[in-house]
């Protein structure tokens, strides 16, 4: 059996308690769909846990859920044809989003736009459109948590706990029962 280094028993420990506080906490406040906040966190953390970069992935985030918004929007009142407003829809957003990102890359991160407009586009589209307002604002609020509570305050946390066990465990030690690399 492969040796688990510190770094993965940390992420371990941290990924089974952090998201389950949100999990457990999230519909206490009125947000019915915590597990984008999961989604958010795994884009957060492919873009190389870069606290630096938080604002801009969260910048992002928001516009896609505005876009998904916008989009389900404009596809559920539209008197066009179903299949030219959902291209047309997506071809000028879906551009746009693009175009915008680019000029404005300092500030909004793309992929995060992105992404976000397609979770809100899945969470949004099936329900009536009366629910359609508290529910991107839930979406909304999943998205920050997931960038700064499940991404940047999980990668703190397990950075504190990898420099308090440098100084208490050695590579020769067991950590959590298997030898730690």
């Amino acid at each position: 059996m492969k040796n688990l280094s510190a770094e993965t028993w940390s992420l371990a420990l941290c990924i089974a308690i952090l998201p389950p506080i949100w999990a457990v906490l999230a519909p206490y406040l009125s947000v019915d769909v915590g597990a984008v906040a999961l989604i958010c966190a795994g884009l957060y953390v492919t873009n190389g846990n870069n606290l630096m970069d938080a604002p801009k992935i969260t910048i992002g985030f928001l516009l896609g859920d505005l876009w998904g918004w916008l989009a389900v929007n404009v596809m559920q009142n539209s008197s066009w044809n179903a299949d030219v407003t959902t291209f047309m829809t997506l071809f000028l957003l879906g551009g746009a989003a693009v175009i915008i990102a680019a000029m404005r890359s300092e500030i909004i991160h793309c992929p995060s736009w992105l992404c976000g407009w397609a979770i809100t586009l899945t969470v949004l589209s099936p329900l009536e459109q009366g629910l359609q307002g508290s529910y991107a604002i839930q979406i909304a609020v999943a998205m920050a948590v997931g960038v700064w509570y499940v991404g940047a305050f999980l990668n703190a946390v397990q950075q504190c706990i990898l420099r308090f066990t440098e100084g208490h465990i050695s590579n020769n030690m067991t950590f959590a029962g298997r030898k730690s690399s």
